[in-house]
């Protein structure tokens, strides 16, 4: 079994909700290696794509995110961006505007008519009635959050419509940087077993 779960033969779509999975290896302190990341996609799946989401900040002369994101461009994943917009609300306060969920939800619907699986890198709760949409549509799907933290990155809600869970904790030695790494390594690092669980079964179609 792989660090993914059960998958090596098939077809197989990931996702990853940009803000949530970053917030998640930080609260984890995992400096994600995405080259390595996607070669392990490849290698454990018939992989069909890896998408990115996240809202990006178009004002600003410089954004932090957007060497990743042309790096991510650049090396075999879809990116997708939406513009946020700033504003006052009623009370004087600050606000930000831009939300790449519904992007994601509806990409995710969409793989699910060339995949027979669809693997999803959040925690965010708001994606139960898309996972449980595949599942109806007999697709099988893994979330990949963490409940390793002291509290838990994802809802249990998600976690348990899912076929199978797997904890980023669990997979840290084959997705985060060699320590002092500058480059991107392809060099898989030995560890432990993954920690994938088994929750619900998938609907037949």
């Amino acid at each position: 079994m792989g660090i993914f779960g059960p998958m090596r033969d098939e077809r197989a779509s990931f996702f990853f909700d940009g803000p949530n999975f970053y917030s998640t290896c930080k609260h984890l302190h995992i400096n994600t290696d995405y080259a390595r990341l996607i070669d392990m996609m490849r290698k454990e799946s018939r992989f069909v794509r890896a998408s990115y989401y996240t809202p990006l900040d178009e004002d600003q002369e410089y954004n932090a995110i957007k060497p990743l994101l042309d790096w991510l461009d650049y090396n075999g994943y879809d990116v997708t961006t939406k513009a946020t917009r700033t504003f006052e609300d009623e009370h004087g306060r600050r606000r930000v505007r831009g939300s790449v969920m519904v992007d994601i939800a509806v990409d995710m619907m969409l793989a699910g008519r060339y995949s027979e699986h669809v693997v999803l890198f959040s925690g965010d709760g708001n994606f139960t009635p898309v996972i449980n949409a595949l599942k109806r549509d007999g697709v099988r799907t893994t979330v990949i959050s963490s409940i390793s933290t002291d509290i838990p990155m994802i809802s249990d809600e998600l976690r348990r419509a899912a076929d199978q869970f797997v904890d980023l904790a669990s997979i840290r030695n084959y997705i985060a940087k060699e320590e002092n790494d500058q480059l991107p390594s392809f060099v898989r690092k030995p560890a432990g077993e993954a920690t994938v669980q088994k929750t619900t079964p998938r609907y037949a179609k």
